[in-house]
């Protein structure tokens, strides 16, 4: 897979830039923004942690 990152600071060029990647979504192409891609690599290393029963979450829900 090939990774392109585009920076784009002008809301209207967005907008068009947009309109015209998803003509190619049914060929395959994956938008993802940089903040969905953050949240992703965050959701992937919760998986990695040891799980905690809800009882003994909510025993210990106001740790501060």
């Amino acid at each position: 897979m090939q990774t392109l990152t585009i920076n784009i600071q002008n809301d209207t060029l967005m907008e068009k830039v947009l309109w015209l990647l998803e003509h190619f979504k049914k060929d395959g192409l994956e938008i993802s923004s940089r903040e969905d891609i953050e949240d992703l690599k965050l959701l992937k290393a919760t998986r990695e942690e040891e799980t905690v029963s809800l009882e003994s979450y909510l025993k210990n829900e106001n740790w501060d």
